[in-house]
């Protein structure tokens, strides 16, 4: 449950955000080193060897308490406190970073481009550099830290339910308890100008689940489609009344998106098939229309199907949650943002249709998760190419922004 939005008071860790800023200042060079080589050596989904093992070795260096997951290529990293009795109640704090890459072939022509047919074209490289800048940086202030920094550095992001395997595992309470506030971040290379750093309380992101509908007909041949059940015009009309109904079951205040992206029918153009089978995507930004939206487009489905005198199978995937933020940890996020980035903080307007696994952390702790946009400085971010794509490119001089921003958040947090 949120608590009272408190205005944050940094005066009393003000020179430890300048000792963090002196830090970052001097490892720059190499925090842009590291990121490029994690650019060069990209992994998929829930096997990440060579990077888990390169970044892991950052932690081990700053002494950090490490938990290896056992099922998939991930680990938490625990930065102990120095300004705390031990027996103290101390708070703890979660920072957390994506290491998987997409199955994209780099187009970007920097000379430091992947080559193995994978690319970091979502910036998690950016993301993994940043946290071990971050961790650097409180290694060094630790004396003034009144609680602990739990690293999350988890694969899988990218539809792998990455961070889900990390819960599975208990990884959330390697500190010896659960986390007190969570906080991540994402760069984007488009859509947003250069620098800005942005968030929103409530929803920010949206659910990603899918949905798979398979009409079952009767085949035939093509001249003769009284002899058989055809089952393209019945998934056809399906999609498209599946429009009608998001618009006029749901609320427009609450909305929801459910966009086909494959039909399956057929193999040639005079055999009638025996089935037609339509993907969809789920999108939603509460729990309730989450629910809801599958329950809706099944019920259409079986009741168009069945006018045509054919029956449905419905296959439903369930994988991340809206992202919402806690209303008081995005105002604290605004606030020190505001802060240490004077005049770069900017509200987001509303939420965005892509989804995130973070969501599974800020439903067990209270939360924020941040953008910052990493478009180069004079290039338009309306017209760059966005994440995901192969000519995605993330300034790299942004880098220690995102260091500096986790980095903090936990001193805001732990530096009373």
């Amino acid at each position: 449950m949120s608590q009272p939005v408190k205005s944050v008071d940094l005066a009393g860790s003000t020179d430890v955000v300048e000792r963090v800023r002196k830090v970052l200042d001097a490892e720059a060079e190499s925090l842009v080193a590291l990121r490029r080589e994690l650019h060069q050596i990209p992994e998929l989904a829930l096997d990440l060897p060579q990077t888990a093992s390169r970044v892991r070795a950052e932690f081990e260096a700053l002494g950090c308490e490490i938990t290896d997951a056992r099922e998939v290529s991930g680990f938490v990293a625990v930065l102990r406190g120095g300004g705390y009795e031990p027996g103290d109640k101390h708070p703890t704090v979660l920072l957390r970073a994506d290491m998987d890459a997409l199955p994209v072939v780099e187009e970007t022509g920097v000379e430091w481009a992947s080559t193995n047919g994978a690319m970091h074209a979502c910036g998690h490289d950016m993301h993994m550099a940043g946290i071990v800048g971050a961790a650097r940086a409180l290694h060094a202030v630790r004396d003034r830290l009144v609680g602990d920094v739990l690293f999350f550095l988890q694969p899988g992001e990218e539809g792998w339910d990455g961070a889900q395997h990390l819960i599975d595992e208990g990884l959330l309470e390697a500190s010896g308890a659960q986390p007190d506030h969570a906080y991540g971040l994402h760069v984007w290379s488009g859509r947003f100008p250069s620098g800005i750093i942005t968030t929103r309380p409530g929803a920010l992101m949206a659910s990603t689940d899918s949905m798979h509908i398979e009409v079952k007909g009767r085949g035939g041949h093509g001249s003769a489609p009284f002899l058989a059940l055809d089952p393209v015009p019945v998934i056809a009309e399906i999609i498209t009344q599946s429009h009608v109904a998001v618009t006029r079951e749901f609320d427009i205040s609450d909305p929801v998106v459910a966009t086909c992206g494959a039909v399956l029918a057929g193999t040639t153009s005079n055999v009638i098939p025996d089935s037609a089978r339509a993907s969809f995507t789920l999108r939603t930004f509460s729990e309730a229309n989450r629910q809801r939206l599958p329950d809706v487009l099944e019920r259409l489905a079986r009741g168009i199907a069945a006018a045509h005198g054919m029956d449905v199978v419905v296959e439903r995937e369930i994988l991340y949650p809206p992202t919402i933020n806690d209303a008081a940890e995005a105002a604290f996020v605004e606030q020190v943002t505001d802060a240490v980035f004077p005049g770069r903080f900017a509200e987001l307007p509303a939420p965005l249709g892509a989804g995130e696994d973070f969501s599974k952390i800020l439903q067990r702790i209270p939360g924020c998760y941040v953008f910052v946009s990493a478009v180069p400085e004079g290039v338009d971010a309306e017209s760059a190419p966005f994440n995901h794509s192969p000519r995605a490119f993330y300034d790299d001089s942004y880098l220690t922004d995102c260091s500096l921003l986790l980095a903090s958040l936990a001193v805001a947090r732990l530096c009373p």
